[in-house]
């Protein structure tokens, strides 16, 4: 087959989210998905097709590792009282597991594909998704394969919450034992709400080992609700993330910075349940890497809006614009295991994503300004133009 290259010119603003910096009246090459070439479009070489970007912007489409994409349902009820000045607590989720079982494979298929879209239309091209609202060996194995046909990278989260009902320990046997066995195939990740109202640190820690005994990368939903074992636990176990991270101790800040864990930070969730911003700061300061997603979910953050997560990070979160887009790409990918800074394959064997040099994925975020600043300068507007994954327009 022969192969096809494509210059993507006239781009006001290249954002490389690499050693080569930001690019201005710059153009790249892509062929078969893969970028060959990144430079001043003055110089850029004659290839077979030519999209002329017209002077606007343009990024690594975004890598939001953090989602929670399958699921019927919402828990808007909770969310107008959580605003009303009533806390959040991790139960909440009851709620949606109980619509999520008694949808049907083509309702939950239709419902993820919309929400893979609606991420695209915003400008975000790698996708991680859990497993976590079936909370039953049927449904957890059912969200794994449908996941697995939508999107990159898949987690499983049977310990999402207890099963209301369930003994606790009974339930961590089950998550370790059938449920995994059953899920395990179609995931390349384990996660668990490391949490009150969830599961304990030697809880935490029984699930994630059984993960990795399957082989399985380790991902920690950890001290969102309060100072916690969650980071400690990710950094011991070799975790590529903890997330949320809104209460951390010197000590906390301190391991993650002197590990390969990456701390993520879920601005959207933040402000939903009403708790402080996670102090990406502060870790960045302490030489933390952080990342920035969007925690799709029906109870604490339904948007996929990256975007808004990014300046968001910008206007409240003390980042520059530099780092903001860092963290919502290179840090994404990071967290997936699916960084390279210096192009080429990753360890997974797949193209590096999350930068933008040759050897990565020719995947571009192109907004509908020449100044990527206006993520922050002009927040709330719709500044996404299009979106390509592997050279490919999808939005």
């Amino acid at each position: 087959m022969t192969s096809t290259a494509t210059l993507f010119t006239n781009i006001g603003e290249l954002r490389t989210v690499s050693d080569l910096g930001t690019l201005h009246d710059a153009a790249l090459v892509a062929e078969d998905g893969i970028i060959t070439w990144v430079g001043a479009a003055a110089d850029a070489p004659a290839c077979d097709t030519q999209v002329d970007l017209e002077g606007r912007a343009v990024l690594p489409g975004w890598v939001d590792s953090h989602t929670h994409m399958i699921f019927d349902g919402d828990r808007a009820a909770e969310f107008e009282a959580r605003m009303a000045g009533q806390d959040y607590a991790a139960g909440g989720i009851a709620i949606t597991m109980n619509a999520t079982r008694a949808a049907s494979p083509e309702r939950l298929r239709e419902l993820l594909d919309a929400r893979v879209h609606a991420a695209h239309l915003g400008g975000t091209t790698s996708l991680e998704t859990k497993t976590g609202y079936g909370l039953d060996v049927e449904s957890e194995a059912l969200a794994a394969q449908l996941a697995a046909d939508a999107v990159g990278d898949v987690t499983f989260l049977g310990a999402h919450v207890v099963p209301p009902g369930a003994d606790p320990e009974d339930y961590v046997d089950l998550v370790t034992g059938d449920m995994l066995d059953a899920v395990a195939p179609h995931v390349q990740w384990i996660d668990v709400f490391c949490e009150r109202g969830a599961f304990t640190e030697d809880q935490s820690r029984r699930v994630l080992r059984a993960g990795q005994e399957r082989g399985l990368g380790v991902r920690v939903h950890g001290n969102q609700l309060g100072e916690g074992a969650g980071v400690a636990l990710a950094v011991e176990l070799g975790a590529a993330s903890v997330d949320h991270v809104n209460y951390l101790t010197d000590a906390d800040v301190e391991a993650l910075a002197g590990s390969d864990t990456v701390a993520t930070v879920l601005p959207a969730c933040d402000l939903s349940t009403r708790q402080p911003l996670a102090p990406a700061r502060r870790l960045l300061d302490a030489g933390a890497t952080v990342a920035i997603a969007s925690n799709l979910n029906p109870g604490t953050s339904y948007t996929s809006s990256m975007n808004f997560c990014v300046g968001t990070a910008v206007l409240q979160m003390g980042l520059s614009l530099d780092e903001a887009i860092r963290a919502a790409t290179w840090g994404g990918a990071r967290a997936l295991w699916r960084h390279d800074v210096r192009g080429g394959k990753d360890r997974t064997g797949r193209p590096a994503v999350g930068t933008l040099v040759p050897g990565a994925a020719c995947d571009l975020h192109v907004l509908d300004t020449s100044h990527a600043i206006d993520l922050a300068y002009r927040p709330g507007m719709p500044l996404t133009h299009s979106t390509y994954v592997a050279g490919v327009r999808v939005a």
